[in-house]
């Protein structure tokens, strides 16, 4: 990142700790190659993360495309409430 200063600049809010984990393992699991949703899925639950929702079902792909969009709407939410950068 070039500069720390804009890391949250499209934010409406911080990230939950939960949250923040589901991304790193995301990111982590995106850079060993794994990009199919069910094979991102069952590296989730190989690696135990817990669901950003607190939902204690095991990872599948369904469950990983709902969670993504359930995230993508509650981080929308705040950004039009809260503007940027909160």
């Amino acid at each position: 990142m070039l500069n720390p200063d804009l890391r949250n600049q499209s934010l409406g809010r911080s990230l939950t700790k939960d949250e923040a984990a589901f991304a790193v393992a995301l990111e982590a699991i995106f850079a060993s190659g794994a990009h199919a949703a069910p094979v991102v899925a069952l590296a989730l639950q190989e690696r135990r993360v817990k669901r950003p929702s607190g939902g204690v079902a095991a990872w599948d792909e369904a469950a990983l495309l709902q969670e993504l969009a359930d995230l993508n709407a509650t981080l929308d939410a705040s950004y039009l409430s809260n503007g940027i950068g909160s």
